[in-house]
């Protein structure tokens, strides 16, 4: 198993760009593309193409991933755009995502399953209000590594001062978040500077390029280190002549290694029983690690529908009806205290009530503005949620996959609010629950 870890999830790296309106985000992504070697030709005619029409003289790398028609038109990222290239050493999974405040919550989606993030800073303006969002938007998604890129360098002489204070400004700021370590590097996207190629206009600066220390950085992808986390997606009972009494849980491991053997609790139930069967695409195994889709069969013929969890017995996580967590409210209408929403969490769905709203987060000295009552799109604040029914719901310090959540609005599915369970910023802890009196479904 360890072999097939080894040369499959370890050689790819997911990570997501994030920056302030015209930092140059779009433009650096090109030029990873472009100087990668990872641009195929008629891509290239079509941008050449483009920026001529747009009385460009030099192709506008940019559009290589503002691929919306709106995108090209105002010269703004407004959805997440994905890019998949790769280098002799590591294979990359890229998410662009938007940098206007509008379009905060994309870099949500963008960073949720990202393993690195890069900052964007425009070297003539600093840390902005919007590079602050960003940085507390990856801290709470437990990104492990940050990368701060300060851009534009050319159009500040290439000062070394410049750079200095951006980046010691931000690096406090971050580590105030809990994030535990930052990589600035000073670049010109558009010139192409530390993009790829070390730059020949600062020798003041002796670290790696963006691309070199995307092909280093340390990405720790063995499951094995990680609790086993199997959610039930589907029942499945051919009840057929061959198998009349089969019963398998098909769905996708979130985490961890599931053994043949194992003895596993299922949540919400708590009940018991072992491994006997893993299929995988229609084969027997003896092992099943995160993210392969597998369907699994137990000793004992228990009541297990989807939604429910297999976790080891010794180490399952706490089930509760009460949930305490940070959220990033990403719809346009506001979330309010004593809302009634759905929550989903991995495959299972939920009723649920907004019970209070705590606190909401101020960007500018990391304050919390107590009791807000509601919270609009792009905020980031606490939230305590009384569930109908029992859910199994790990730290999403622990498992970024089974500690986060989604509220729903119950009327046309909108989706409201991404929430982690547990989750706080270092320099705010969250008090403890209130009076659960008084709820009722």
């Amino acid at each position: 198993m360890s072999t097939v870890v080894e040369h499959g999830a370890a050689s790819l790296l997911r990570f997501a760009t994030a920056g302030s309106v015209d930092d140059g985000k779009s433009t650096l992504v090109g030029r990873l593309l472009h100087d990668s070697k990872s641009v195929l030709a008629d891509q290239l005619e079509a941008v050449e193409r483009a920026s001529l029409g747009r009385g460009q003289e030099a192709p506008d790398l940019a559009l290589l991933t503002d691929g919306l028609r709106a995108e090209r038109e105002q010269g703004i990222t407004i959805d997440v755009a994905y890019r998949y290239f790769a280098t002799p050493k590591r294979r990359f999974i890229l998410a662009d995502t938007p940098g206007h405040v509008q379009y905060t919550r994309n870099m949500v989606t963008g960073a949720s399953t990202a393993e690195l993030a890069v900052v964007l800073v425009d070297a003539r303006n600093g840390v902005v209000e919007q590079t602050r969002r960003h940085a507390a938007v990856a801290a709470l998604l437990r990104v492990p590594h940050v990368v701060l890129a300060v851009n534009k360098m050319d159009l500040v002489d290439y000062a070394e001062p410049v750079f200095a204070t951006i980046a010691e400004e931000f690096t406090a700021y971050a580590a105030s978040l809990g994030v535990p370590e930052v990589t600035a590097i000073p670049i010109s996207a558009l010139a192409g500077d530390n993009v790829v190629a070390p730059s020949a206009h600062m020798d003041w600066y002796g670290g790696p390029t963006v691309l070199e220390h995307l092909e280093t950085v340390p990405v720790d992808t063995d499951p094995a280190h990680d609790p086993v986390r199997f959610p039930v997606q589907y029942v499945i009972r051919p009840q057929t002549a061959e198998h009349p009494d089969y019963r398998g849980y098909a769905g996708q491991m979130a985490s961890g290694v599931l053994r043949v053997g194992d003895t596993v609790s299922v949540l919400p139930s708590g009940r018991v029983s072992t491994v006997t069967g893993i299929d995988l695409l229609g084969r027997a195994v003896e092992a099943a690690w995160a993210p392969q889709s597998v369907t699994v069969t137990l000793a004992d013929d228990l009541d297990i529908s989807r939604g429910d969890l297999l976790a080891p017995a010794a180490g399952a996580p706490a089930v509760t009806q009460d949930v305490e967590a940070t959220v990033c409210h990403v719809a346009d209408r506001p979330l309010t205290a004593g809302q009634r929403v759905l929550l989903k969490h991995t495959t299972r769905t939920v009723k649920a009530i907004v019970k209070e709203i705590p606190s909401r987060l101020t960007l500018d000295d990391l304050s919390q503005h107590p009791a807000p009552g509601e919270l609009a799109a792009n905020d980031i604040g606490r939230v305590r949620v009384r569930t109908a029914e029992p859910l199994a719901l790990d730290a999403y310090a622990d498992s970024r996959r089974t500690g986060s959540f989604l509220l729903i609005d119950p009327s046309d599915g909108t989706t409201l609010t991404a929430g982690m369970a547990g989750t706080a910023f270092a320099a705010q802890a969250a008090e403890a629950a209130a009076d659960d009196e008084g709820w009722d479904f």
